[in-house]
Order: structure tokens, then C-alpha cells, then sequence
């Protein structure tokens, strides 16, 4: 049966390798994140230490007892630190990827949608006009034919106002103008008032169309500088004073123009890009954000747990650790030391693993002691004798030190008898 020892020895060297690269990973993407803040040198000193800090503080937690507190604060600090700026390093190459046609296509539906609206109110202010255009050439044509037609009252207040406006435009003339049928003043003021009309009408139509042509040429994956000005021409073409007028409204409420600002498909600088990802995170958290975040927070834990698991098996349990030093009260090599330390173990009744004080060297005594102290051993009395009885843990560990000999070890081993 092959050893305990010679098959957790290469799974503790393996798991201790997997550490170091995921460290590796880990120092990338937290070198990554600075550089987007701090210059390249500043960022590469700084993030190698803070991944090899993690690292041998995980071995240390794992190695010693002793200011285990004070420990775990120091790595829970650094681990937020690395793993916030890997978020971002992470968050940012995924964005670089997703984000532009995410934003693409968010612009693509918002100008849709205020292009739709925009259109809803041309065509109300062009079916308006059409009806203020018609309106003014019957009044040309009473006027012409009947006159007095600016005297009237109208309902519409568009109309009304030009009514209004001939009358006053009358007034002005020569008190021998007389005012009756015929292609007279009023007559051509109401006529040039119509002409302005259907230009306005034209412009309005005009408007439209060039609305409908932008609709029909925009398209999802245009970039967003492209996607705003085309809309930005088409908008500012439409006139809008036209509109008022012919909607009988003197301050419309104008569709409003997407803000530039919330559809920037690509930062300008790495600072930007920090920022990005955090007020993205900390407004509108979606997918991305989470699956970066916990990939980052991923690595740093699982770079831990190895460490922390490797580290006791890679340098050595603290028993195999007691074991070594007193193999070095004895002036002895270790593997030595558990050899003869195990020969004089005996068995009692109960299958228990005992071993006479009076036959211990001072550092197997010193052992000894210590196992009592940590109750992986105790002690009791055999004929009047100082019996040490060791707990059948330790007693495995030693075994299965000894289960793979060194070659010094191997030597010191008596030949076999030949027959």
C-alpha cells in the first residue's frame, strides 16, 4: 500500500503551485485596476506587495496560533483593497467588450422613442397648419369677394390673430381708403399672410420627412456620437416656432435631446474608467457588475484557502515541528529521533500507546511535556513508574512520518541476515 505521507506530500506541492498562480492572477488583475489610477511603476510595486502580503499572511495564519486576530485584520484589509481594485480591472475589460453595444442599443431605443413623440407632435402641428392654410385662403377669397372679413371674430386664436393683425394693418392707411369688396389692402394682407402659412407648412412637412429618413438609416450598433448627431441635425431642422404658432401653445414642451453624458459607450482615461465602475456598481448593480465582483472577491478566497491549507502540510505540522526541535536538544536527526522515540513505545490492555518517563531522553521529555499540555497526551502511574500514555493521533503521525524513510534513515537500518 503505498504511504499516506508519499501521496499527500505532491497533493500539498500542488495545491501550494495552485496558490502561487492564482496569486499571479490575482497580482494581474489588482496591477491592472491601479494602473488605471496610479502610474505604471506606483501600480506594479504597490500590487506586488499587496498579493504577496496576502500570501504569506494566509501561510501565517495557517502556521501559528499567536496573534491570529491581528492577522486575520491585516489580510481582511488587504483582500478588500486587492479585491476592489480587481473588480474594476475585471468589470473593465468585460465592459470593453459589452458596454459600447449595451449603451448602443439604449440610445437606439431612447432616440426611437423621442424621435416617435417628436413625430406625433409635427404631425398635430402639420394637420393644424393645413387647416390654418385652408382657413386663410377662404378669408382671401371673402375678403375679395364680400369684404369687411377682419372684422369677424374667429374661434382659433392662429386666425384670430391675423385678423387682428389686418385690421391694425388697416388702420394705418389713408382715412380715404375705404374699406368693401374688391382686390383691395386687406385683401392682400390676408393673401401674404396665407403665403406665410404654407411656408411654414412646407417647413413643417419638410421637418417630417427628414424625420422619417433619419428613422429608417438609424440602426442599433451605430456608435453613439454617430446615433446623436444625426438626430441633433434632424432636430434642430424642425422649426419650432412654427410649431408653437400652429399648436396655439407659446411655450411647448419640446421633446427633450438624450443627455450625452448617460450614453458614453468609451472612457476617456483610466480614471474615468474607475469612476465608471463604481457609480455603476453603486446606482444600477446588474450581471456584469456582480460576476466581476465575485470573481475578484473569488480568487483572493480561494488564494487563502489554499495557502492557509498548504501551508501547515508544506512547512510542517506543529507536532512534526515539536518532534524536530527536540530532535535538536538530542543533537539528532529527526527522522532518527521518531525511530527511536517510537521503539519504546509499548501497547497496554486497552490498545493505548504508552511510554516509560525514566527511558526518555530530555528531548523526548520535552516532547512529552508539551503533548500533555495541548491533552494530546497524558500521564498516569504503572508500578510505581511515570507512564507517558500519547493519544492515537500523534501516535499516526509518527507512523506515518517514518512510512517514507530518507536515505539516511534507509542506512541506518541493520542488513538483513542471510541464510
Amino acid at each position: 500500500m503505498a504511504s499516506s505521507v508519499g501521496v499527500t506530500r505532491p497533493i500539498v506541492q500542488a495545491l501550494f503551485v495552485a496558490s502561487c498562480l492564482l496569486s499571479i492572477v490575482s497580482w494581474y488583475t489588482t496591477q491592472q485596476g491601479m494602473a488605471l489610477y496610479l502610474s505604471t511603476w506606483f501600480s506594479l510595486l504597490a500590487s506586488l506587495g499587496m498579493q504577496s502580503a496576502l500570501v504569506f499572511v494566509a501561510w501565517l495564519i495557517g502556521l501559528t496560533k499567536s496573534k491570529r486576530g491581528l492577522l486575520i485584520a491585516v489580510y481582511v484589509i488587504t483582500a478588500a483593497v486587492s479585491i476592489s481594485f480587481s473588480y474594476v480591472s475585471l468589470y473593465t475589460w468585460f465592459s470593453a467588450r459589452e458596454r459600447p453595444m449595451q449603451v448602443e442599443r439604449k440610445l437606439y431605443d431612447k432616440l426611437n422613442d423621442t424621435a416617435d413623440h417628436t413625430s406625433q407632435v409635427l404631425a398635430s402641428a402639420i394637420a393644424e397648419e393645413q387647416r390654418h392654410v385652408a382657413a386663410l385662403d377662404e378669408m382671401t377669397g371673402a375678403e375679395k369677394a364680400n369684404g369687411y372679413i377682419s372684422r369677424a371674430e374667429d374661434a382659433d386664436p392662429y386666425l384670430a390673430r391675423i385678423r387682428e393683425a389686418v385690421a391694425r394693418e388697416a388702420r394705418t392707411y389713408s382715412a380715404g381708403y375705404h374699406e368693401g369688396a374688391g382686390a383691395g389692402l386687406r385683401y392682400s394682407a390676408f393673401d401674404r399672410y396665407g403665403q406665410l402659412a404654407r411656408q411654414s407648412l412646407a417647413h413643417m412637412q419638410n421637418a417630417q420627412r427628414g424625420l422619417a429618413e433619419f428613422r429608417s438609416r438609424l440602426k442599433p450598433l451605430d456608435s453613439t456620437d454617430q446615433q446623436l448627431r444625426d438626430f441633433r441635425q434632424v432636430y434642430d431642422a424642425i422649426p419650432w416656432n412654427d410649431v408653437e404658432g400652429s399648436l396655439h401653445e407659446a411655450r411647448l414642451e419640446r421633446p427633450a435631446l438624450p443627455n450625452y453624458a448617460d450614453y458614453v459607450d468609451r472612457t476617456a482615461s483610466g480614471q474615468e474608467d474607475l469612476l465608471v465602475a463604481f457609480e455603476d456598481l453603486l446606482s444600477t448593480p446588474t450581471a456584469r457588475h456582480g460576476f466581476s465582483l465575485a470573481l475578484a472577491a473569488f480568487i483572493d478566497i480561494v488564494v487563502f484557502l489554499l495557502a492557509y491549507a498548504s501551508g501547515p502540510h508544506f512547512f510542517g505540522t506543529s507536532e512534526q515541528r515539536w518532534f524536530a526541535a527536540g530532535a535538536a536538544l538530542d543533537s539528532r536527526d529527526e527522522e532518527l529521533f521518531v525511530r527511536d522515540f517510537l521503539r519504546k513505545l509499548r501497547g497496554d490492555a486497552n490498545g493505548n500507546a504508552r511510554i516509560e518517563a525514566n527511558s526518555l531522553t530530555p528531548g523526548e521529555l520535552q516532547v512529552c511535556c508539551l503533548l500533555v499540555s495541548k491533552s494530546l497526551a497524558t500521564t498516569t502511574e504503572v508500578k510505581g513508574k511515570l507512564v507517558y500514555l500519547l493519544g492515537p493521533e500523534i501516535h499516526e503521525q509518527l507512523l506515518d512520518a517514518l512510512s517514507a524513510p530518507s536515505l539516511r534513515l534507509r542506512h541506518s537500518m541493520p542488513s538483513p541476515s542471510r541464510g
